[in-house]
């Protein structure tokens, strides 16, 4: 039986007719001649098994018509005659050949995808007919997507190599899938239209999901509108997705499962925002907890839940009483105008605890709690879930010196303390701690008597004073000047430390006023007394000039007694003056007890004998010329006078 001519035979028998000698084994094609006299010497040719008999092909080929017409015209055709030249072929039969010719069979020199149909397998190819010259061959490696490929099915396929070393036509599943994957692909995101893809595992920021054979990436925020934390979830799922970006550049696909189900949220959440009242309850999930409040999805509307509003006791954090994707009834609170931004409630669903406060409840009456905040001016103690007393700095001790809350509590501590005020209307109590305890103030009078001789610990210091502690709700103050008998002090830390011990002697009480006037100095005797005596007027003492100050000098004549030498009292007989460091004696001229002021003079010394041989000379010259006393005579006891008042 003739074999079928190919496309190419076929097209070169639309040349003009020529007259060919037939050409015995044509190893090549080099010229359409030489192609034609081809396609005649394999009409006689065995058929083998890599070639597609006609008959064949008219089984398979669904146009049973145009087969027959096609294997009619060439069991007619006298290819012999037409090569010779002898019968002529009208352009009309040639134009219906090719016409056939393209319709039935397959270029393979085209890169176009085909669809091809397996018709033979073994255990490492399918063999394909793609209704060519011949069988194509696609290795079995490029159907593992696929381990139910059998004999019949019908798969796309490319061209890969028309002939290979032993002349077989090699096929491409894989490749044909691409080309065909890449126009599905852009269809779909040109269209809209939602794929199907397998979700093969996770990657940095998402997952890699298989659409048409292309790895596409999903981004972890385009997997649900909600957040997810665990992707794993997702791996080995076949989901839908919409394409939403393609790069083709680097022939990138990004898809979007996010995407599918935002529409119908859109609509869910307009229906939902038209139909929000304040007051309303609704279910919700918890979507997202953070320090200052829980945000709760509502069906495609987020709202937040105020950690002032989870509930009526003080938390934390949020995480203490919600968990991620609890669900729970909520109260709106309030909304916006275009009720973007819901404030909900969580709390305000249960009874407020005030309202179930028993009403015995009264003041004077003892509670217990626990510290549940502490702030710079109280406490506050938590006695019943919900319900909150304050506990102000003034009312945890019975000291009038106040101190830090921190001082006395901690928050978690278990206290007891008595209900000083209760309002219910406002929901607010006070409490005291401090009178748990007697008041120590009511027998002050006995404890602490005016003279009576006391220790106490260094609480806090003023500008004026220090605070003495001398029992816990005792405190009394010791006044700077009342520190020391011999130190100028100009501020308490200068010579104590908070903290220290020092006796005290209680100076003043006042018991109403809650009072104590106490002195540090008066513990020890006052050493001006004995100073009085040894440092009097006009005695004489040898000491060394300390430091020059303004307008004279001082000299220290032991740690207390600090005298200071006006700087004319410093001259020295030779008319020279004392520095710093010098020795030499001085006379007290003055001595203030009370103001502990001392001044001392070394020129006193000298100047007081010079001022008795004047006055003695001058007594002297007076008598002996009184009567022959002259105007010059008196102007020089004028100025005699005067040196010596200033000497003075």
């Amino acid at each position: 039986m003739a074999k079928k001519p190919t496309e190419e035979a076929a097209a070169k028998s639309a040349e003009p007719k020529k007259a060919v000698t037939p050409k015995k084994t044509t190893a090549k094609k080099t010229t359409k001649k030489e192609e034609v006299t081809e396609t005649v010497e394999t009409q006689e040719a065995p058929v083998s098994d890599s070639t597609v008999d006609v008959a064949v092909v008219e089984e398979k080929a669904p146009e049973v018509d145009q087969k027959a017409v096609q294997a009619e015209f060439l069991d007619n055709f006298n290819w012999h005659n037409y090569q010779e030249g002898i019968d002529l072929i009208e352009d009309k039969q040639l134009d219906e050949f090719e016409k056939l010719v393209k319709e039935n069979f397959v270029d393979t020199s085209d890169e176009d995808v085909i669809e091809g149909e397996v018709v033979y397998m073994t255990e490492r190819e399918a063999i394909i007919d793609i209704n060519a010259k011949s069988e194509g061959v696609i290795s079995l490696n490029e159907f593992r997507y696929n381990p139910d490929l059998k004999v019949g099915d019908k798969v796309e396929v490319i061209v890969d190599i028309r002939e290979d070393r032993t002349g077989q036509l090699v096929l491409s599943h894989r490749k044909a899938r691409v080309i065909k994957a890449w126009d599905r692909v852009n269809n779909a995101h040109d269209n809209a239209e939602i794929v199907s893809g397998f979700v093969k595992c996770r990657t940095k920021g998402g997952m890699i999901v298989d659409v048409f054979g292309i790895e596409a990436f999903l981004p972890g925020s385009q997997i649900d509108v909600k957040p997810i934390r665990d992707y794993d979830q997702y791996v080995n799922k076949t989901m839908e997705f919409k394409v939403v970006k393609i790069n083709h550049e680097f022939k990138n696909v990004v898809v979007s499962h996010k995407a599918l189900i935002e529409a119908d949220i859109e609509e869910q959440k307009k229906e939902i925002i038209g139909q929000l009242e304040k007051g309303q309850v609704l279910e919700g999930t918890v979507k997202n907890i953070t320090s200052y409040g829980v945000f709760i999805d509502l069906g495609g509307v987020d709202g937040l839940i105020h950690i002032t509003d989870l509930s009526w006791s003080r938390i934390n954090h949020p995480s203490e009483i919600l968990e991620l994707d609890q669900k729970l009834n909520v109260v709106i609170l309030d909304f916006d105008d275009n009720k973007s931004r819901i404030q909900l409630g969580l709390k305000q669903l249960s009874q407020h605890p005030w309202d179930e406060i028993s009403e015995t409840l009264k003041e004077g009456e003892r509670v217990k709690g626990k510290v549940v905040v502490i702030a710079d001016y109280g406490a506050f103690v938590e006695i019943k879930e919900g319900v909150e007393g304050l506990v102000h700095v003034s009312e945890m001790s019975w000291s009038t010196h106040l101190r830090s809350a921190q001082d006395f509590v901690k928050v978690g501590d278990e206290v007891e303390a008595v209900i000083l005020s209760i309002d219910r209307e406002s929901r607010k109590m006070s409490l005291g701690i401090k009178q748990i305890t007697p008041d120590p103030w009511t027998d002050i009078t006995s404890k602490y008597p005016i003279g009576s001789k006391h220790s106490g610990l260094v609480r806090n210091f003023t500008n004026f004073g220090v605070f003495i502690e001398l029992e816990e709700g005792i405190d009394g103050l010791v006044y700077i000047s009342d520190l020391s008998w011999t130190k100028k002090v100009k501020h308490p830390s200068e010579v104590l430390a908070l903290g220290d011990k020092i006796d005290v002697i209680v100076l003043e009480l006042d018991v109403e006023g809650r009072k104590l006037s106490l002195g540090h100095k008066q513990t020890k005797d006052n050493p001006w007394d004995k100073y009085e005596k040894e440092f009097g007027l006009e005695s004489e003492h040898t000491a060394s000039i300390t430091e020059m100050v303004d307008k004279g000098a001082t000299i220290h004549f032991n740690e207390d007694i600090i005298a200071f030498v006006p700087s004319r009292h410093l001259e020295k007989e030779d008319g020279s003056k004392l520095g710093k460091g010098d020795e030499a004696v001085f006379k007290i001229i003055e001595f203030n007890k009370e103001f502990k002021r001392v001044v001392a003079s070394h020129t006193a010394l000298f100047k007081e004998q010079e001022i008795k041989n004047l006055k003695r000379a001058t007594k002297n010259l007076a008598a002996a010329n009184s009567e022959k006393a002259t105007l010059g005579d008196l102007d020089a006891l004028a100025s005699l006078k005067e040196q010596m008042d200033n000497d003075k």
